[in-house]
């Protein structure tokens, strides 16, 4: 990554600017997954969102759907935002998709409409990817 340094005046030099924005210009969707090191599938669940705390799980409970997972985490689709920085456990179906319940940390939330966000959830620890659902994004690749 290019470190602005100041130049006259305290702004980014003209050459140090340029070599920035040609970075963002690399930054394409295709180079950002074939820079990710774990596998991400596509796979539609139901999953049950609640506080970490065990004292909070009675104050809150969402359900949503997964949009994607990986080892590390997952994209959640839910009618309310999620506050970024709370730590919470997902509970998924385990008809559909066999995962432990899961802690995790939302990392981002994203509003796409009044009822609809993308929610970024960190797991705190890797979780195994069921061999069906690594099967099925073979299939459609």
């Amino acid at each position: 990554m290019i470190e602005p340094r100041p130049g006259p005046g305290g702004g980014c030099r003209d050459e140090q600017a340029f070599d920035m924005l040609a970075e963002l210009e690399r930054n394409t969707p295709d180079e950002i997954r074939r820079m990710r090191t774990q596998f991400r599938g596509m796979g539609k669940s139901r999953v049950l969102i609640q506080p970490g705390n065990a004292s909070e799980l009675t104050r809150l409970k969402y359900q949503g759907v997964t949009g994607d997972l990986s080892e590390g985490g997952c994209r959640i689709l839910v009618p309310l935002p999620v506050t970024v920085g709370d730590v919470f456990r997902l509970s998924f179906d385990r008809k559909v998709l066999d995962l432990p319940l899961t802690y995790s940390q939302c990392v981002r939330c994203i509003m796409l409409k009044d009822d609809a966000f993308e929610v970024g959830f960190r797991f705190f620890v890797p979780i195994t990817l069921p061999e069906s659902l690594i099967a099925q994004f073979a299939a459609n690749a």
